[in-house]
């Protein structure tokens, strides 16, 4: 009971959240409330200061839940190693990837992991880069896909792809009938951006300018997929990593043209914490993004379809 209660209590403060945390463990917020009350009964002490919104961890909250984690990380690396000796793979395996790579590729890769380690229980939560990162280092996940990825600091990275960028343009534009194109062609274009704040925006604009080339910025979105129907509706151009638009280009509502000049590539990587113990569930998604049978599998899907397997 003391154990679970524990488990608990590290989920509110990984979740921030009492009802986020029930919802996780799939019990009741009053049940979640009644386990940390025995804990702070238990241990005689106050670990949550709920006076406050959102609430604080108090300086013993603080201590134990720094211990917790460490035992818990511990406990897990025992766990897996016990379960290589029997060649089984279980736990859970909680992943955040930004939008533009879960909403096309990252469909085929969950059921291909789905379907060959049944026993693991995956979750993944599509969000914006520095939610990412945030919610990698409150331990709310154990492994982040993102693109331009850091590596320093609290973070480890490994590569995974590169993707070339290209001129994305509605079927009605002049230049759609290009296969490729230089950067001057879209000199003076009204232009569907990313927003200042993202890495990508800012390496767009650093090789338009090595290009000499000024564009009319009309909208910024933080996402790839409000940029693409800017673009479908005429609203102006963009330059955007070719396999996010593969699904469009072969329905007929984009058009995508490579540089012929001077490519761009946006790198993907895969982020985790640098000193957490990294699961065996881990690794083996890790594995499988990584192996290039699986890719070629899933580029075979056709855009239209289900991309779950059956």
């Amino acid at each position: 009971m003391l154990l679970r209660n524990a488990e608990i209590f590290c989920d509110v403060v990984a979740y921030r959240s009492f009802s986020k945390a029930a919802e996780v463990r799939n019990i009741s917020q009053p049940a979640i409330s009644q386990a940390l009350q025995q804990l702070e009964e238990y241990l005689g002490c106050t670990l949550i200061d709920r006076s406050k919104r959102p609430f604080d961890l108090t300086s013993a909250g603080e201590l134990y839940h720094d211990g917790c984690r460490r035992l818990f990380d511990g406990f897990r690396r025992v766990e897996d190693d016990v379960q290589q000796i029997g060649d089984r793979i279980t736990g859970r395996l909680r992943i955040a990837s930004i939008y533009s790579v879960g909403l096309l590729q990252m469909a085929g890769y969950l059921s291909h992991f789905r379907e060959e380690y049944p026993d693991v229980n995956l979750t993944i939560n599509y969000l914006h880069p520095d939610e990412v990162y945030d919610r990698l280092s409150r331990d709310e996940v154990d492994l982040g896909i993102v693109s331009f990825p850091k590596d320093g600091g609290d973070f480890s990275s490994l590569p995974w792809q590169e993707q070339e960028m290209g001129l994305i343009v509605p079927p009605s534009h002049p230049l759609s009938l290009q296969d490729a194109v230089s950067w001057d062609a879209i000199d003076g274009e009204s232009f569907v951006s990313f927003t200042t704040d993202l890495r990508i925006r800012r390496e767009i604009d650093r090789q338009l300018k090595r290009a000499r080339v000024s564009v009319k910025v009309v909208h910024s979105f933080d996402n790839i997929e409000n940029i693409k129907r800017a673009v479908e509706i005429g609203a102006g151009v963009s330059i955007l990593p070719l396999p996010t638009v593969r699904r469009e280009v072969e329905h007929g509502f984009l058009r995508a043209l490579t540089f012929e000049d001077r490519s761009l590539h946006r790198p993907l990587g895969i982020i985790h914490r640098r000193h957490k113990h990294i699961s065996n569930a881990a690794e083996k998604f890790v594995e499988l993004l990584h192996d290039e049978l699986v890719a070629d599998d899933i580029a075979l899907i056709p855009a239209g379809a289900d991309s779950r397997r059956r």
